[in-house]
Protein backbone atom coordinates (compact mmCIF):
# COMPACT_ATOMS: atom_id res chain seq x y z
CA UNK A 1 0.00 0.00 0.00
CA UNK A 2 1.73 3.28 -1.41
CA UNK A 3 2.70 5.30 1.50
CA UNK A 4 0.88 3.76 4.25
CA UNK A 5 2.58 1.64 7.00
CA UNK A 6 0.97 -1.68 6.56
CA UNK A 7 0.35 -4.42 9.85
CA UNK A 8 0.46 -7.69 8.04
CA UNK A 9 0.06 -11.25 10.10
CA UNK A 10 1.34 -14.53 7.75
CA UNK A 11 -0.72 -16.71 10.23
CA UNK A 12 -4.27 -14.27 9.13
CA UNK A 13 -7.14 -15.98 7.38
CA UNK A 14 -8.84 -13.28 4.81
CA UNK A 15 -12.36 -13.33 5.25
CA UNK A 16 -13.55 -13.01 2.32
CA UNK A 17 -16.41 -10.86 0.32
CA UNK A 18 -19.02 -12.94 1.78
CA UNK A 19 -21.47 -11.28 3.86
CA UNK A 20 -21.01 -12.85 7.28
CA UNK A 21 -23.41 -13.98 10.33
CA UNK A 22 -24.37 -11.10 13.32
CA UNK A 23 -21.66 -10.68 15.28
CA UNK A 24 -22.19 -12.30 18.68
CA UNK A 25 -22.58 -10.21 22.18
CA UNK A 26 -19.12 -11.12 22.73
CA UNK A 27 -17.52 -10.34 19.63
CA UNK A 28 -19.25 -7.22 18.89
CA UNK A 29 -17.95 -5.86 22.50
CA UNK A 30 -14.73 -6.52 21.44
CA UNK A 31 -15.17 -4.52 18.40
CA UNK A 32 -16.14 -1.81 19.72
CA UNK A 33 -13.50 -1.82 22.29
CA UNK A 34 -11.29 -1.98 19.57
CA UNK A 35 -12.79 0.84 17.60
CA UNK A 36 -12.80 2.83 21.15
CA UNK A 37 -8.98 2.24 21.38
CA UNK A 38 -8.08 3.20 17.86
CA UNK A 39 -10.12 6.15 17.66
CA UNK A 40 -8.33 8.15 20.61
CA UNK A 41 -4.51 6.52 19.00
CA UNK A 42 -5.72 7.75 15.71
CA UNK A 43 -6.78 10.99 16.38
CA UNK A 44 -3.59 11.55 18.74
CA UNK A 45 -1.10 9.74 16.54
CA UNK A 46 -2.37 9.33 12.83
CA UNK A 47 -2.89 6.20 11.10
CA UNK A 48 0.97 5.75 10.18
CA UNK A 49 1.55 6.57 13.71
CA UNK A 50 -0.54 3.71 15.54
CA UNK A 51 0.26 0.10 15.00
CA UNK A 52 -1.53 -2.50 15.72
CA UNK A 53 0.00 -3.86 18.50
CA UNK A 54 -0.75 -0.23 19.85
CA UNK A 55 -4.70 -0.88 18.93
CA UNK A 56 -4.69 -3.74 20.79
CA UNK A 57 -2.43 -3.01 23.63
CA UNK A 58 -5.00 0.00 24.05
CA UNK A 59 -8.28 -2.52 24.12
CA UNK A 60 -6.12 -5.56 26.49
CA UNK A 61 -6.57 -8.16 23.22
CA UNK A 62 -4.24 -9.70 20.96
CA UNK A 63 -3.76 -9.45 17.01
CA UNK A 64 -5.85 -12.83 17.30
CA UNK A 65 -9.21 -10.59 18.33
CA UNK A 66 -7.67 -8.10 16.12
CA UNK A 67 -7.97 -10.05 12.99
CA UNK A 68 -11.09 -11.67 14.01
CA UNK A 69 -12.83 -8.45 13.28
CA UNK A 70 -10.56 -6.51 11.05
CA UNK A 71 -8.33 -7.63 8.03
CA UNK A 72 -6.62 -4.89 7.96
CA UNK A 73 -5.63 -1.14 9.99
CA UNK A 74 -7.18 0.29 7.19
CA UNK A 75 -10.56 -1.82 7.97
CA UNK A 76 -10.53 -0.76 10.79
CA UNK A 77 -9.93 3.31 10.26
CA UNK A 78 -13.32 2.68 7.72
CA UNK A 79 -14.92 0.84 10.45
CA UNK A 80 -14.54 3.60 12.48
CA UNK A 81 -15.49 6.41 10.61
CA UNK A 82 -18.72 4.70 9.80
CA UNK A 83 -19.42 4.42 13.56
CA UNK A 84 -18.80 8.25 13.85
CA UNK A 85 -21.03 8.62 11.35
CA UNK A 86 -23.97 6.67 12.83
CA UNK A 87 -23.48 8.67 15.98
CA UNK A 88 -23.66 11.80 14.69
CA UNK A 89 -26.21 10.83 12.25
CA UNK A 90 -28.57 9.67 15.72
CA UNK A 91 -27.78 12.97 17.49
CA UNK A 92 -29.24 14.97 14.57
CA UNK A 93 -32.65 12.98 14.00
CA UNK A 94 -32.94 13.34 17.56
CA UNK A 95 -32.25 17.30 17.59
CA UNK A 96 -34.96 17.57 14.53
CA UNK A 97 -37.50 15.47 16.79
CA UNK A 98 -36.92 18.49 19.21
CA UNK A 99 -37.56 21.53 17.50
CA UNK A 100 -38.77 24.08 18.70
CA UNK A 101 -42.30 25.23 18.20
CA UNK A 102 -41.31 28.12 15.42
CA UNK A 103 -38.54 26.80 13.63
CA UNK A 104 -39.47 29.06 10.54
CA UNK A 105 -39.46 33.29 10.91
CA UNK A 106 -40.45 35.37 8.09
CA UNK A 107 -39.79 32.48 5.50
CA UNK A 108 -36.53 31.71 6.85
CA UNK A 109 -35.04 28.74 9.28
CA UNK A 110 -34.86 30.80 13.16
CA UNK A 111 -31.04 31.21 14.20
CA UNK A 112 -31.53 29.55 17.43
CA UNK A 113 -33.30 27.14 15.76
CA UNK A 114 -30.10 26.31 13.55
CA UNK A 115 -28.04 26.79 17.00
CA UNK A 116 -30.07 24.09 19.03
CA UNK A 117 -29.16 21.67 16.24
CA UNK A 118 -25.59 22.31 16.25
CA UNK A 119 -25.34 22.14 19.39
CA UNK A 120 -27.17 18.53 19.90
CA UNK A 121 -24.85 17.28 17.38
CA UNK A 122 -21.83 19.14 18.61
CA UNK A 123 -22.71 18.29 22.18
CA UNK A 124 -18.90 17.74 23.29
CA UNK A 125 -16.75 19.76 21.31
CA UNK A 126 -13.66 17.95 22.52
CA UNK A 127 -15.38 14.90 20.60
CA UNK A 128 -15.01 16.85 17.94
CA UNK A 129 -11.83 17.77 17.58
CA UNK A 130 -10.81 14.16 17.17
CA UNK A 131 -13.61 13.98 15.00
CA UNK A 132 -12.20 16.46 12.90
CA UNK A 133 -8.84 15.05 12.95
CA UNK A 134 -9.76 11.62 11.73
CA UNK A 135 -11.97 12.91 8.92
CA UNK A 136 -7.98 14.90 7.58
CA UNK A 137 -6.29 11.71 8.40
CA UNK A 138 -9.25 9.43 6.28
CA UNK A 139 -8.63 11.86 3.43
CA UNK A 140 -5.47 11.81 3.56
CA UNK A 141 -5.31 7.65 3.20
CA UNK A 142 -7.86 8.00 0.63
CA UNK A 143 -5.91 10.44 -1.42
CA UNK A 144 -2.73 7.96 -1.55
CA UNK A 145 -4.31 4.89 -1.52
CA UNK A 146 -6.79 3.96 -5.02
CA UNK A 147 -8.41 1.14 -2.98
CA UNK A 148 -9.52 3.15 -0.16
CA UNK A 149 -10.04 6.38 -1.94
CA UNK A 150 -13.16 4.11 -3.74
CA UNK A 151 -14.45 3.01 -0.43
CA UNK A 152 -13.82 6.53 1.24
CA UNK A 153 -15.49 7.86 -1.90
CA UNK A 154 -18.74 5.62 -1.33
CA UNK A 155 -18.93 6.16 2.10
CA UNK A 156 -18.94 9.90 2.01
CA UNK A 157 -21.47 9.66 -0.75
CA UNK A 158 -23.95 7.47 1.24
CA UNK A 159 -23.10 9.94 4.47
CA UNK A 160 -24.56 12.55 1.54
CA UNK A 161 -27.79 10.69 0.00
CA UNK A 162 -29.02 9.73 3.75
CA UNK A 163 -28.22 13.40 5.33
CA UNK A 164 -29.85 15.19 2.59
CA UNK A 165 -33.13 13.01 3.07
CA UNK A 166 -33.79 13.94 6.52
CA UNK A 167 -33.08 17.49 5.90
CA UNK A 168 -35.38 17.17 3.20
CA UNK A 169 -38.19 15.69 5.13
CA UNK A 170 -37.20 18.02 8.31
CA UNK A 171 -37.34 21.09 5.84
CA UNK A 172 -40.89 19.90 4.08
CA UNK A 173 -42.09 19.30 8.05
CA UNK A 174 -41.84 23.58 8.55
CA UNK A 175 -43.32 24.43 5.09
CA UNK A 176 -39.60 24.85 3.62
CA UNK A 177 -37.58 22.48 0.88
CA UNK A 178 -33.91 22.93 -0.56
CA UNK A 179 -33.83 26.02 -3.05
CA UNK A 180 -31.26 23.64 -5.12
CA UNK A 181 -30.46 20.27 -5.36
CA UNK A 182 -30.67 18.52 -1.98
CA UNK A 183 -27.46 16.87 -2.71
CA UNK A 184 -25.62 19.36 -3.80
CA UNK A 185 -26.87 22.15 -0.77
CA UNK A 186 -25.69 19.18 1.53
CA UNK A 187 -22.80 18.85 0.14
CA UNK A 188 -22.23 23.02 0.73
CA UNK A 189 -23.49 22.82 4.50
CA UNK A 190 -21.24 19.63 4.74
CA UNK A 191 -18.32 21.80 3.57
CA UNK A 192 -18.96 24.58 5.44
CA UNK A 193 -19.09 22.53 8.78
CA UNK A 194 -16.01 21.10 8.24
CA UNK A 195 -14.42 23.55 6.76
CA UNK A 196 -14.83 26.18 9.76
CA UNK A 197 -14.48 23.46 11.96
CA UNK A 198 -11.20 22.97 11.53
CA UNK A 199 -10.37 26.95 10.99
CA UNK A 200 -11.77 27.07 14.31
CA UNK A 201 -9.50 24.44 15.89
CA UNK A 202 -6.52 25.93 14.35
CA UNK A 203 -7.19 29.25 16.51
CA UNK A 204 -6.83 30.46 19.86
CA UNK A 205 -10.25 29.91 21.17
CA UNK A 206 -10.29 26.26 19.79
CA UNK A 207 -13.10 24.04 20.95
CA UNK A 208 -15.24 27.32 22.12
CA UNK A 209 -15.13 29.05 18.56
CA UNK A 210 -16.43 26.09 16.82
CA UNK A 211 -20.03 26.26 18.26
CA UNK A 212 -20.55 30.07 18.50
CA UNK A 213 -19.09 30.57 14.98
CA UNK A 214 -21.68 27.95 13.23
CA UNK A 215 -24.66 28.51 14.96
CA UNK A 216 -24.86 32.73 15.69
CA UNK A 217 -23.33 33.79 12.83
CA UNK A 218 -22.90 32.72 9.50
CA UNK A 219 -24.15 29.35 9.06
CA UNK A 220 -28.15 30.39 9.56
CA UNK A 221 -27.20 33.03 6.50
CA UNK A 222 -26.08 30.15 4.04
CA UNK A 223 -28.81 27.97 5.00
CA UNK A 224 -31.32 30.94 4.44
CA UNK A 225 -29.81 31.18 0.74
CA UNK A 226 -30.23 27.62 0.28
CA UNK A 227 -33.65 27.12 2.08
CA UNK A 228 -36.86 28.71 0.35
CA UNK A 229 -40.66 28.02 1.19
CA UNK A 230 -41.84 25.49 0.00
CA UNK A 231 -45.58 26.35 -2.52
CA UNK A 232 -46.63 23.06 -2.04
CA UNK A 233 -47.22 23.87 1.68
CA UNK A 234 -49.34 27.17 0.74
Amino acid sequence: MSGVTTDLDPTRVDRGTESEPPLSRRRERTRERLLDAAYGLFAEHGINGTSIEAVCEAAGFTRGAFYSNFDSKDELFLALTEREIRTRMRSLEVAVEHLPDDPVRDGVIAPDTIAAIVAAVMADSRDERRWCLMNAELELLALRDPQVAVRFAEQEESFRDELADLLTRVLTQVGMRFAIDPVAATRVLISAYTGAARDAFLGPAGEDAVLRAQSTDWLPALVGRLVEPDPAAA
